[in-house]
């Protein structure tokens, strides 16, 4: 694939976004006042400011949008509960196919602090995790995003769910 502007690519990839977009709204908790399209959007919107970004390749993009995606969340729910709004905090479902943790529920703030805590310790694991939840990548792909094999993926990812469990539950 040669590199390609997001204006270009956006009108390729964006039925994908949009169903990683709703796959991502379903660890949500119900309710949720951000939408999937909007979601999408935002996503354009935040890498579309990143001017000197050209997409190598799907996996590139998926990781950049997965990381968008998590600052959005994230950013949404600092927002929605502020302190200075109460703090009503509430917890989100998490798929227990991502085995982080046993319980179904995780707030996201408290996987997005216990992931920043993961890049201090180890940073490529943080990373698995991040392309896996919130780009919903492969080990295949995510082995092409960092640039090592897939079992080398596959063992992060088992430390880091490991290391994430002890910390969340």
């Amino acid at each position: 694939m040669t590199p390609q502007p997001l204006n270009e690519l956006m009108p390729e990839v964006y039925d994908e976004l949009r169903r990683l977009a709703e796959a991502s709204m379903r660890h949500e908790r119900a309710g949720h006042t951000l939408q999937a399209t909007a979601l999408v959007n935002e996503i354009y919107l935040r890498l579309g400011h990143q001017e000197e970004a050209k997409w190598q390749s799907r996996a590139h993009f998926f990781a950049a949008a997965a990381q968008a995606i998590r600052r959005i969340l994230i950013d949404h729910a600092r927002k929605k509960y502020a302190d200075k709004r109460g703090g009503n905090r509430s917890r989100v479902p998490l798929e227990n196919a991502v085995g982080i943790c046993d319980s179904t529920e995780v707030e996201i703030l408290d996987l997005d602090s216990a992931l920043l805590e993961l890049e201090e310790i180890d940073a490529r694991a943080a990373n698995v995790v991040a392309l896996r939840f919130f780009g919903g990548l492969n080990m295949e792909e995510i082995s092409t995003v960092i640039g090592v094999s897939k079992r080398t993926v596959e063992g992060d990812w088992t430390t880091a769910k490991a290391w994430l469990r002890g910390r969340l539950e």
